[in-house]
């Protein structure tokens, strides 16, 4: 029982422990955070919107982003900001997986929602996300601006991104720790100056 809780114990600081060191890294992105705050900001002050998407865990970060855009993060006395998280809605996913291929889920919406001067988030701890991947490359080609989330090697998306902020991490669980806090302080940002 002493071994079995000793077991735990390890895995528990240990996970702690990468996690920190990765977002201790994370540091050394800070101009690439400001820069994709500074993108996300500017488009919304003319008018455009911010398009989330991403699988998985990185579907629920869409999710849990669009809601602190458009709800609050800290403050409740400013504007909704126009976000929508592209996975949310499960009959147009479904709908273009079935029609068109899963690969197809993200740029069908871009094609339908996106619009120039708007700004793509494609999260993939991977970088490699072929739906994230083939809305990123019909983003750029309507001029949008596309910021990328990915893991230590930025994978193809960060290809076709004007700003990728990699994690420097091979682990999928503890890249996704880090990109929530790097959102949550590009929220954070994108808030205070409205």
């Amino acid at each position: 029982m002493r071994q079995d809780t000793l077991s735990k114990q390890q895995t528990i600081t240990g996970r702690i422990n990468e996690t920190l060191e990765v977002l201790e890294e994370a540091k050394n992105n800070a101009e690439q955070i400001e820069l994709a705050a500074n993108i996300i900001i500017n488009a919304f002050k003319e008018g455009k919107k911010l398009l989330i998407c991403g699988n998985g865990g990185s579907a629920a970060d869409s999710q849990h982003i669009a809601a602190e855009l458009i709800g609050k993060f800290y403050r409740i006395d400013r504007p909704a900001l126009p976000a929508i998280a592209l996975n949310t809605n499960s009959s147009i996913i479904t709908a273009i997986g079935n029609d068109f291929g899963y690969d197809k889920t993200f740029v069908r919406q871009v094609e339908g929602l996106g619009s120039q001067g708007d700004v793509l988030l494609s999260i993939s701890t991977s970088g490699n996300s072929i739906n994230a991947l083939e809305a990123s490359k019909l983003a750029k080609e309507k001029r949008m601006r596309v910021i990328s989330l990915t893991g230590d090697t930025g994978g193809k998306l960060k290809e076709v991104s004007d700003v990728t902020l990699m994690v420097s991490s091979k682990n999928t669980p503890v890249i996704q720790n880090a990109h929530i806090t790097i959102c949550h302080i590009i929220c954070e940002l994108v808030e205070n100056e409205f």
